[in-house]
């Protein structure tokens, strides 16, 4: 590039150096001055707003959903995840939250005969509701079919997805996207397992859907 007030050739980053008043150096000492001063900056300016006051109990909203089966009431702050209700609040801990962005399934429940995403769901979308969760699966006596199907075909290595995933095949199933493996995967595909378990959990759906689960693998050990 030619300046216009000579031929010396002058590359395009010095143009820009020139016009911001900065140098290479100077911008690496101010760069250094700058990081200096952040690093001495007291740390409670990177916190939460002090002015900022959790919700009166008050302005909590009351809502009656129906939870694997049995009615509720209950106030809650209306910002409360439906995943954190189910966990922090009712125990119902099988339910996991993985990445809280609704990206991995983890915390994949059944919401009137749905599946979704409990990260993403308020609490207070459930309100006359009915949702299920891997605790509301099968019976006092039986574990469902699918849940047997994992075991036997060890869907699983260290569990932590095993609930989403065993939630969204029950539904994979119930809405017939099952007929074959290329269509498991494809319809469980927003479930992931970090430890690659899939070929066991795309066996277990097949076992679920075709009845090859033993009824003695369903039964309950009573305490």
């Amino acid at each position: 590039m030619k300046n216009n007030k000579s031929d010396k050739e002058v590359w395009p980053e010095e143009i820009s150096s020139k016009k911001a008043g900065l140098s290479r150096r100077n911008f690496i000492a101010r760069s250094t001055l700058a990081a200096a001063g952040l690093a001495l900056a007291p740390y409670v300016t990177l916190g939460a707003n002090p002015e900022q006051k959790p919700l009166n109990f008050e302005e909590y909203l009351e809502i009656e959903p129906i939870i694997n089966e049995q009615a509720m009431r209950m106030k809650i702050d209306p910002r409360t995840s439906l995943a954190d209700l189910l966990r922090e609040q009712l125990g119902l801990t099988g339910t996991k939250i993985g990445c809280n962005q609704g990206a991995c399934g983890a915390c994949t429940v059944h919401l009137d005969g749905m599946r979704i995403n409990s990260c993403l769901t308020l609490a207070i979308q459930t309100d006359g509701l009915e949702v299920t969760t891997i605790e509301g699966l099968g019976t006092k006596d039986e574990f469902h079919p699918v849940q047997g199907a994992f075991m036997m075909h060890d869907g699983f290595q260290c569990g932590y997805c095993t609930s989403g995933q065993i939630m969204s095949a029950v539904m994979v199933l119930k809405e017939n996207h099952a007929a074959t493996t290329e269509e498991i995967q494809e319809w469980m595909s927003g479930n992931i397992c970090r430890c690659g378990a899939y070929k066991g959990i795309v066996a277990a759906v097949e076992a679920a859907r075709d009845g090859n689960v033993p009824k003695e693998l369903l039964q309950r050990q009573k305490s």
